[in-house]
């Protein structure tokens, strides 16, 4: 395994991390080298400092109970570093304030008890005679959430409560995610033969889990981007690939040729197509899958305000599609985390796929709509301290009906000695990418 070459095309968190495994697998005598033509590493793992605090501006937590985080960071020697919530809860914002329905599975609620309040008498009923009414289920299909909700519960469910959550997680909404994706616990319980949709997410609902559900990093991403960079010892050219040709050979948007054994490519799926479209029709099979798979754009305006602003003891809120906002979630990121220093932080979320928002808008448009926002939700003029604004163009993969069949297609269409990791594969958050990394080294080292 010495003396070998590999390229990593990407400098995010799937990049990184594939980086570091690579180095721990081929030793200390072989080449690594990362493409990236931004800025910094890192990806949508950014770090600004805000009003004095450090403060992540693109992703922000992981989810605690898989176990892809706290492993990684044990080994790396940062689980000292690991931040967990307070313990405050989002609300939704549905023509008012509602607090987050529980009972539910990613907004798919068990009970009519689970959306009183937030859905009206009609849509109350509806849902609870969902079990009594005919039902019929194709084993192994993955509809829209949407379109299988919407039927069962009625549309104001899927607005209310399913939607909010799954803008929040994709930047899209149930008419765009497939059942499979969003709720693989409720389509595995209908392949079973639950009798109801009510009865597959009472199947599906998670065991109460005592403690935090989301983690965090003190001092934020950028401790541990520091350290994938620092233990894999890579060599970082700041340059886009253009063109990859059988043998492995890599030219950059500079003109400069480069040399692999191997190649993984840690891209979002429309640069994957655009790359191997272009490089003398390498992996047809895998550029006509990922080709299929939709992105969504999306921007973060992270402010610091006063401490004294008057904000309520919640996490943050989601936004309810067909709302007159512009925003679809805000984090009180000082409630969420535990305040630190003499202002208070915050982050609203802007862009759903779909529209192009994110990128016709200027950053003082998007800083008066977060202020617009904030004072319609929460009845607040909020006088910024200092404000960030984080643009990420195509970086929401859409995980739509049969995604995990496209998914297939893409890595079975690679030739040997080429790998994919990202976020577009098993999974939109950090924990997932991880392991997507971990998976694409393993296919290299073996097939080397």
């Amino acid at each position: 395994m010495s003396r070998r070459s590999y390229c990593v095309v990407g400098g995010g968190i799937s990049g990184l991390t594939a980086a570091y495994r690579l180095r721990a697998a081929a030793g200390a005598d072989a080449t690594i080298t990362v493409f990236d033509p931004a800025d910094r590493l890192g990806g949508i793992l950014r770090t600004e400092l805000v009003g004095g605090q450090p403060m992540d501006v693109g992703a922000e937590a992981f989810v605690l109970r898989r176990p892809e985080m706290p492993a990684l960071l044990a080994e790396l020697g940062l689980a000292e570093h690991q931040r967990a919530t307070t313990g405050a809860r989002p609300l939704i914002y549905s023509q008012q304030l509602h607090a987050l329905p529980t009972g539910t599975v990613m907004g798919i609620p068990s009970s009519a008890a689970s959306l009183a309040g937030l859905v009206d008498d009609a849509t109350v009923a509806r849902i609870e005679g969902e079990p009594g009414r005919r039902f019929s289920w194709r084993q192994g299909s993955d509809p829209a959430v949407a379109e299988l909700v919407a039927d069962r519960f009625g549309e104001q469910t899927v607005a209310r409560s399913v939607d909010p959550l799954l803008c929040g997680v994709y930047a899209g909404s149930a008419a765009t995610i497939g059942l499979r994706a969003a709720a693989p616990g409720v389509a595995a319980a209908l392949d079973h033969g639950a009798a109801s949709l009510t009865d597959a997410v009472r199947q599906a609902l998670p065991p109460a889990v005592d403690g935090p559900v989301f983690g965090a990093l003190d001092g934020g991403y950028q401790v541990l981007v520091d350290d994938l960079v620092a233990r894999s010892r890579l060599n970082w050219v700041r340059a886009a690939v253009t063109q990859l040709e059988p043998g492995w050979e890599l030219n950059d948007e500079t003109g400069a040729r480069w040399h692999a054994d191997a190649v993984i490519l840690a891209i979002p799926a429309p640069r994957l197509v655009r790359l191997l479209a272009g490089s003398a029709g390498l992996a047809p099979r895998s550029v006509a899958a990922a080709g299929r798979i939709t992105s969504a754009s999306s921007a973060v305006v992270a402010l610091a305000v006063p401490l004294d602003t008057p904000f309520p003891q919640c996490s943050g809120v989601l936004v309810a599609s067909g709302e007159q906002l512009r925003a679809k979630a805000i984090t009180l990121s000082s409630r969420k985390w535990g305040p630190r220093g003499d202002s208070q932080l915050l982050r609203l979320s802007f862009g759903r796929f779909g529209d192009d928002l994110v990128e016709r808008a200027s950053d003082e448009e998007l800083l008066a709509w977060a202020l617009d926002d904030l004072a319609t939700v929460f009845g607040v003029t909020v006088d910024p301290i200092e404000y960030r604004v984080q643009r990420w163009i195509e970086a929401m993969p859409q995980y739509g009906p049969g995604h995990a069949d496209l998914v297939a297609e893409v890595r079975a269409g690679l030739p040997s000695g080429l790998a994919v990791a990202g976020s577009y594969l098993d999974g939109i958050g950090v924990p997932a990418c991880v392991a997507a990394a971990g998976l694409a080294v393993t296919g290299i080292v073996e097939a080397l």
